[in-house]
């Protein structure tokens, strides 16, 4: 879980922190949930089988592999 955890705070900071410059919180807050927002629901992840947080949120079974977890075809 931690790789998952630095590859965020890595695509964060070079997507967002390092781009923008904040005058405000209030603006901090309102570029921070666009990025968010973008991040978990337009952005496809390679290691969600390239879909977007939010479809793997609604469908989570659709990350097991077909076949079962073991990839051998269930019975």
């Amino acid at each position: 879980m931690n790789g998952y955890v630095e590859s965020f705070n890595a695509k964060f900071r070079d997507e967002c922190l390092d781009e923008e410059l904040f005058w405000s919180r209030g603006e901090a807050q309102v570029i921070v949930d666009r990025f968010r927002k973008e991040f978990n629901n337009d952005r496809p992840h390679l290691s969600l089988g390239q879909r977007t947080p939010a479809q793997v949120a609604a469908n989570p079974e659709g990350l097991a592999p077909r076949g079962g977890m073991n990839g051998h075809a269930s019975n």
